[in-house]
């Protein structure tokens, strides 16, 4: 952990760089801390620094986001510290820099909230100087005069700044002292003679030589010197500069010329003549880049030069005379590399969201993108941008860091799925781009209620159906998936319905299908409404409702019945007629009706006994019995008549009635309990128009309050059965009408000529509104069918026929 000190330190570090930067760049923190320090170092309050609640930052998320693959720092989220997350070498990460800096960024959600932090890694005192040569040797003429100078081999040290090499030191000796030079980022030495030396009395002089650094406490590092004394070459070769400039862009090619050197030699002969050639003491990584001509002193390129690795190269070339012993000068070669735009931007994007709901708000962030190019100047200058049209942004943070945020309206059913290209463009010449793609899944919420294809279903049932069979499969269908996609369906009871619609139907929840539970009656029972809810089961559910319409249909299931005076078949009925009796004589009538309707309740009139006899004719319709002739004496004076009522239904049923007619001498021989029968007259009498007349008012009468009584019943139909509200009137030729609208149908029959002529009106179902009712019996038939308008005008179509 560090000292006290340190902490005092490190806060007031914070304070000076939060007071200098803190206008400048919003949401920008500086710390330090020492490399080599143990994992799990605080590094400071973060939380406190940023003036965020501690209690908060699990809840909204907060996090350290690098741009590298090490984390080097994390945060305490129960204390909000900074600390150290794994191990620092500030070697291994700057090198040679002065300053290393590690960049992080500080991520809050809700609201998003984004801060620079940037932690100076400080150098500790942990590398020793070192000697690339542990022996050095150097050649000295004995020659040589006191104050020459000769250069060493000099140290490095990993650290920097103080801890960096600071001096070096020499073993004691009577020849050779040590001048230390610093410059500005380097140490170097120089053995001076100090005292003339003689071969004869010493050729080989063994000195130390120790390099130590400014580190508390200071460390070191040594290198043996072995100074061999050599035979006069008293003259040094000469460089024209001490320190050559020069530049060359990065990524040239091998072989191509850097620079020239010159260096000139006083002596004469083969001491004059001069060897250029490259230190071959630390600088092995420039022996791999560069070489130099040795009779010219031209540098060439030999290896690859990439300005993003080293942007400058310092050499070191030494040229020596051939004289025995050689002689030999040095001078620094720095060579500026130029940087080219030869690297594409690079795009790193972490996410912040897995998926993205449809219904995000506008500005919701997604992810984090940075954008680094590894050039300098211009060309390390980037812009990014969404290339595709799709509802995203990017929204610039601060340099080369954007939030993708979302910027229009998302809808999963349409688009599930979106991938959003990202191009990154730096500002070489030319430029240089990258792309990648981001995949934004968007996940469903529930906005879609169930939808029915039609808004209202009509569905037609059989009466006397069997139970448990499914009448109507409804079906609704809904856009979203998963959950809010699984659609139920239930009822919706409606209090219009005269039975309870639970005993009548019911509904299976997962499939629609709905299932009659009772055998319906159409003579009790003609059409009843519900509404069927389909409701998905997102949160909250959405729902839409449909109306449906079960109309029964009329099944032949009734026989007609005969109606009084005459009983059905069984009991034998008597009418008596007079000899005298004209053809067309009115016999009797007979009435029938039938519960169903519609054609089921058509009934037709036939005489079925005695084959053969043709005395007696009867209306198919009407049900009137008359003579078809005059009686003569061969006729029998008992006459039995069996008439056969049947329906029009399919198949068809019937009912029986018998008469025994019998033939009287007079009219005063004839007795009935219903009504009094005049022989007809040749002149039309005063009686006959009197019941015109009456005939003819009470038809009048009938008609008004049969069109006021439809006019009532279409007012209250419900619109769902307008298209069967056209009324229909058909015209016998026998004089009888019959009426059909709507869901009943009435036939309305009488005859004009006679005083037992009545008014009969039964129910029938509905039919079509294009739908003739059509009966045929012998020579019997309707004259034709009219379609009344919805306006209930009747119109009287024929005259009654006898």
């Amino acid at each position: 952990m560090p000292s006290p000190c340190r902490w005092s330190s490190i806060g007031i570090y914070l304070m000076l760089l939060l007071d200098c930067y803190w206008d400048a760049v919003s949401g920008q923190l500086s710390y330090s801390v020492s490399e080599e320090v143990h994992p799990g170092t605080a590094v400071g309050n973060i939380a406190k620094d940023l003036n965020i609640n501690v209690k908060d930052l699990e809840s909204r998320m907060f996090q350290i986001v690098t741009g590298s693959k090490r984390n080097f720092f994390e945060v305490n989220l129960k204390t909000g510290v900074l600390y150290v997350n794994e191990r620092i070498d500030r070697e291994e990460l700057c090198a040679e820099e002065t300053k290393c800096t590690v960049s992080v960024e500080a991520v809050i959600n809700n609201p998003l909230k984004l801060h620079r932090i940037e932690v100076d890694i400080l150098d500790v005192n942990d590398n020793p100087p070192l000697f690339t040569a542990k022996l050095q040797n150097l050649y000295i003429a004995e020659s040589t005069l006191p104050g020459a100078k000769f250069a060493l081999s000099e140290a490095s040290d990993a650290d920097v700044g103080e801890n960096g090499v600071n001096t070096y030191k020499l073993s004691q000796n009577e020849h050779f002292s040590l001048a230390v030079h610093k410059a500005e980022e380097s140490v170097s030495a120089e053995l001076v003679l100090q005292k003339a030396l003689d071969r004869e009395k010493q050729p080989v002089i063994n000195l130390t030589l120790t390099a130590v650094d400014g580190g508390s406490p200071p460390k070191s590092g040594t290198s043996q010197l072995v100074i061999i004394v050599l035979d006069i070459n008293d003259n040094l070769p000469i460089f024209s500069k001490t320190l050559y400039k020069t530049q060359i862009p990065e990524n040239t090619p091998s072989g191509t010329t850097v620079i020239t050197l010159s260096a000139t030699d006083a002596d004469e002969g083969l001491n004059s003549e001069i060897v250029y050639s490259l230190r071959s003491k630390d600088q092995d990584r420039i022996l791999d880049i560069f070489e130099i001509e040795s009779q010219t002193g031209t540098i060439t390129v030999k290896g690859n030069i990439d300005f993003e690795e080293r942007k400058a190269y310092e050499i070191r070339v030494e040229a020596s005379d051939k004289g025995q012993p050689p002689m030999s000068a040095h001078c620094k070669v720095l060579v500026e590399v130029v940087d080219l735009n030869d690297n594409a931007p690079e795009i790193t994007v972490t996410s912040l969201l897995n998926t993205v709901k449809e219904d995000a708000a506008v500005a919701t962030a997604i992810a984090l993108v940075s954008v680094l190019d590894k050039d300098g100047g211009k060309n390390g200058v980037v812009q990014a941008v969404i290339a595709n049209n799709v509802p995203f942004n990017l929204e610039t943070n601060y340099k080369n860091y954007y939030s993708l945020v979302v910027n229009g309206r998302l809808d999963r059913e349409n688009m599930a799925q979106y991938n959003v290209t990202i191009v990154a463009t730096d500002g070489g010449t030319p430029a240089l781009s990258s792309t990648t793609i981001v995949t934004v899944h968007v996940s469903d919420v529930n906005d879609n209620a169930p939808r029915f294809t039609e808004p209202v279903i009509n569905v037609y049932v059989k009466e006397n159906n069997p139970v448990g069979v499914i009448i109507k499969t409804v079906s609704a269908v809904d856009a979203d998936s998963d959950q809010n996609g699984q659609v139920s369906y239930s009822f919706i009871d409606s209090n219009s319905n005269s039975v309870p619609l639970s005993t009548m139907v019911n509904i299976n929840s997962e499939t629609g299908d709905i299932i009659s539970l009772q055998s319906f009656n159409y003579e009790e029972l003609k059409t009843f409404q519900f509404k069927v809810q389909a409701t998905d089961s997102g949160v909250p559910p959405l729902s839409s409702n449909v109306t449906v319409n079960v109309f029964i249909l009329d099944e032949n299931d009734n026989s007609p019945g005969i109606l009084a005076p005459y009983s059905d078949h069984g009991s034998v009925n008597s009418e008596n007629i007079p000899y005298s009796a004209e053809a067309g004589y009115f016999v009797a009538k007979i009435r029938a009706v039938d519960a169903d309707s519609g054609y089921n309740a058509l009934l037709s009139y036939h005489i079925s006994e005695p084959k053969g006899n043709n005395l007696f004719r009867i209306g198919t319709s009407t049900g009137e019995i008359r003579t078809k002739r005059r009686m003569s004496d061969n006729d029998l004076k008992t006459h039995p008549v069996l008439v056969l009522v049947s329906d029009n239904g399919e198949p068809s049923l019937s009912a029986t009635v018998s008469i025994d007619v019998v033939v009287v001498e007079s009219t005063g021989d004839i007795q009935t309990q219903f009504r009094h029968v005049p022989v007809k007259e040749e002149n039309f009498s005063d009686l006959n128009l009197y019941l015109l007349i009456s005939i003819v008012s009470v038809s009048v009468i009938f008609l008004l309050s049969f069109i006021s009584l439809i006019a009532v019943k279409c007012h209250r139909t419900d619109s769902s059965f307008s298209r069967y509200s056209a009324p229909m009137i058909t015209t016998h030729p026998d004089g009888s009408w019959s009426y059909s609208k709507s869901t009943q149908q009435y036939d309305v029959c009488f005859s004009s000529d006679t005083l037992k002529s009545d008014l009969v009106v039964f129910p029938a179902s509905f039919p079509p509104v294009d739908a003739e009712l059509v009966s045929i019996n012998e020579g019997d038939t309707f004259n034709r069918t009219q379609t009344l308008p919805t306006k209930e005008k009747f119109v009287n179509d024929g005259d009654s026929e006898e």
